[in-house]
């Protein structure tokens, strides 16, 4: 097992700067960008998780601690940890793993990679069983992070075979602003349709005409090529209708 001040060693030993520079660049964080001012060490993913085994007794104050980093590696590291820890967790040490993660989500929680691969095995796994009101919270928010942490949430009730809230929060994220809650809210109606192709298509009658490209294109992207290009056609149609009005 290693402290704070080993992981960090480790962490430093691993850096890569020519990852680091490519990581800047698909991260986005130019001026104005979705990671605008995000830095990196340049550590592959594996290699992160690589160490959790290693992290498993480090105290929740230290984890809080990586989760502030502005490297986000640290922050990606930490929140793979708070996911083991949870997953391993009594139901106290769970609750008080879903507090931080929580609190932290917009902020040291902050880049999709981040959210997408721990806030379904912490915020979904622990909303599961209850009330769920505070997924509809985060997908009102004016922050995207938080946008996008209510819909991949939704991932672990679908693994669990339960769409009723999937679909309620992807249609109220349906007109959203941003590219990456369209992708998030198409790839999460696509995981669905692999399980219930029926109830996928129920809201993709009702939204189709009007989604966003790229969400149709994520929702469908696992149907027959006939169906996909039905609604694909069907979005075309909408945008034609769309242009003649403005004429």
């Amino acid at each position: 097992m290693v402290d704070l001040d080993e992981l960090e060693q480790v962490l430093s030993g691993l850096a890569d700067p020519e990852i680091a520079a490519h990581s800047t660049r698909f991260f986005k964080t130019g001026k104005g960008e979705y990671g605008e001012g995000d830095t990196f060490l340049g550590i592959r993913v594996p290699q992160l998780r690589k160490l959790v085994p290693q992290c498993r007794q480090l105290p929740l104050t230290a984890i809080r601690d990586l989760l502030h980093s502005s490297l986000h590696e640290k922050r990606l590291v930490a929140a793979l940890i708070l996911a083991d820890r949870f997953k391993r967790g009594t139901v106290d040490e769970q609750k008080e793993i879903f507090t931080l993660y929580v609190k932290e989500i917009g902020k040291g929680i902050n880049n999709w990679d981040i959210i997408d691969t721990t806030c379904p095995h912490i915020v979904g796994a622990w909303l599961y069983p209850g009330d769920r009101a505070l997924l509809y919270r985060l997908a009102g928010s004016e922050n995207l992070w938080q946008r996008r942490a209510a819909m991949l949430a939704c991932f672990y009730f679908i693994r669990k075979e339960d769409f009723t809230d999937t679909l309620k929060i992807a249609a109220l994220l349906v007109e959203d602003r941003e590219d990456l809650i369209h992708k998030a809210v198409g790839w999460m109606l696509r995981e669905i349709g692999k399980r219930d192709q029926q109830a996928a298509e129920q809201f993709l009658h009702r939204h189709c005409a009007t989604m966003p490209r790229i969400m149709l294109r994520y929702a469908i992207e696992r149907f027959a090529p006939e169906k996909r290009n039905q609604y694909m056609n069907c979005g075309k149609n909408e945008l034609r209708k769309k242009q003649k009005r403005m004429k």
